[in-house]
């Protein structure tokens, strides 16, 4: 009995209002890290909450996908179409993944607003020459060195969202101040 009024006391408090927040930027420009501060946040004020991360979903959803301008459309529709269900199904969704191309990012919009989904596109704008200091996974290195390629923001392209909800620039503040300017902006909107 008393595990049941626990269970509804829990259920009770849990916000449902679902949202996509994509979160994209540089290969090291701090996207992850403000998303699962975010997420820590949200979770503690009763939402439900899930991360789509780029480097997870490579591996599990997008296994096979290379990285020429065509695989990374497809794995950004992919991502786009899981991150709308949830958000659909009342899930906070946060999306830290680079999605170079502004015609992917675009498709992803218009699919959240065909379905009356809530979308919020944050552009972590972290300058590549901090990117490369920061170089979280090694990959701005192994460039320099020649042992890979196609790079986004160094010999691949990235096109800067030209109005998104929020631009964030990580370098000049903690990780914490960016992700309560996330939380700011989906107050402002209703979302929370």
């Amino acid at each position: 009995m008393r595990a049941a009024r626990l269970m509804t006391t829990t259920q009770e408090t849990q916000v449902t209002t679902g949202a996509t927040i994509w979160l994209t930027g540089l290969p090291s420009a701090g996207k992850t890290t403000i998303a699962y501060e975010l997420a820590g946040r949200l979770r503690a004020d009763g939402h439900r909450v899930e991360v789509l991360d780029g480097d997870e979903i490579r591996e599990f959803l997008s296994a096979g996908l290379g990285f020429s301008r065509e695989d990374r459309h497809t794995n950004v529709q992919r991502i786009g179409f899981v991150a709308e269900l949830l958000a659909s199904n009342g899930v906070k969704v946060l999306v830290p993944v680079i999605a170079p191309y502004a015609d992917s990012r675009e498709a992803v919009r218009a699919r959240h607003r065909r379905q009356g989904t809530a979308y919020v596109e944050v552009h972590v704008a972290t300058p590549v020459e901090v990117c490369s200091v920061r170089d979280v996974k090694g990959l701005y290195a192994k460039q320099a060195a020649g042992e890979i390629s196609g790079l986004t923001g160094v010999d691949d392209p990235y096109e800067e969202p030209e109005t998104p909800d929020l631009r964030i620039e990580s370098q000049n503040q903690t990780v914490r101040e960016s992700a309560a300017a996330v939380h700011t902006l989906l107050t402002e909107r209703g979302l929370l």
